[in-house]
């Protein structure tokens, strides 16, 4: 789902990666992968299946470093009726979101924030940025953190202001 007119609207907050985070969870997925994979083929264990797991789930490791990196290139964008990313995909809908949960115990990711929804929507993930399952909409990860507390903060006065 894309938004009609994104370049129209006025943009409240705006949240983009922060480049050393970027950087470092890329080079750990990446590592982690190339030493699965190396695992695997160097010292193969004893069981087929197991090589199988190991070099399955390096692969994994490689894929994800490199669709981490793609959509971390972006950044989310908050306007007075969605919150999308700049390519104009909607992640939440404003007058959908019920709650903003940022708490210290909250499920969430590293420095940033979960949105409870009035609606399911279709799942979706940007490793490193955003994800969406069900009624919850988490964003974060290798975001800046100050930037994701003030888009927190405008999206509950958005919603206390339509309540």
């Amino acid at each position: 789902m894309t938004d009609p007119q994104p370049e129209t609207q006025t943009i409240l907050a705006e949240l983009r990666p922060s480049p050393p985070r970027r950087v470092v969870g890329v080079v750990i997925l990446a590592v982690l992968g190339a030493v699965l994979i190396w695992l695997a083929l160097a010292y193969p264990p004893a069981a087929f299946g197991w090589t199988v797991f190991l070099l399955g789930f390096g692969a994994a490791c490689l894929w994800l470093a490199v669709r981490m990196w793609q959509v971390t290139g972006q950044g989310l964008v908050l306007t007075r009726d969605v919150l999308r990313d700049h390519d104009g995909a909607v992640l939440a809908r404003v007058d959908q979101i019920r709650a903003v949960n940022r708490g210290v115990f909250a499920f969430k990711p590293a420095g940033g924030f979960t949105l409870a929804l009035s609606q399911a929507g279709p799942r979706g993930w940007a490793p490193g940025l955003w994800w969406r399952l069900g009624r919850s909409v988490g964003v974060g990860g290798v975001t800046h953190r100050h930037e994701a507390r003030y888009m927190a903060e405008v999206l509950d006065q958005l919603i206390k202001t339509r309540t």
